[in-house]
């Protein structure tokens, strides 16, 4: 069974810190590459970060360099997504995904995802 959930997600304030986590179907965690995208009220949704299994290498949006960290913890089948300074164009529904090729940064080529968890970063 495929199965992704989030958690994590909250109200706070601009500069405040969140974790999120995305909890996986043991099916789900063995695929390839495993990510989290956003999607603000009336905009696409976009890629923040992911993490390849092959080689556990973690790549990260430019918006959020230094900022964020992707991370994996293969005891939990869970990956998680540490956001510190936050700002409010964080403001968005966060969703993990999964898919089982090479594909990192692209929407359209994961195959499952997650319901997705708000976050609202007040200013």
């Amino acid at each position: 069974q495929v199965q992704l959930v989030e958690s994590g997600g909250g109200l706070v304030q601009t500069g405040d810190s969140l974790r999120l986590a995305c909890a996986a179907s043991e099916r789900t965690f063995s695929m390839n590459v495993m990510g989290w995208f956003r999607q603000a009220p009336g905009k696409e949704r976009e890629f923040v970060a992911a993490i390849r299994r092959r080689d556990n290498s973690a790549y990260l949006a430019n918006s959020v360099k230094g900022r964020f960290t992707i991370s994996r913890d293969n005891a939990e089948n869970s990956i998680y997504l540490q956001m510190n300074s936050l700002k409010p164009e964080d403001t968005a529904v966060y969703y993990c995904a999964a898919n089982n090729g090479d594909t990192v940064v692209t929407a359209k080529y994961y195959n499952y995802w997650g319901q997705g968890t708000q976050v609202t970063v007040s200013s």
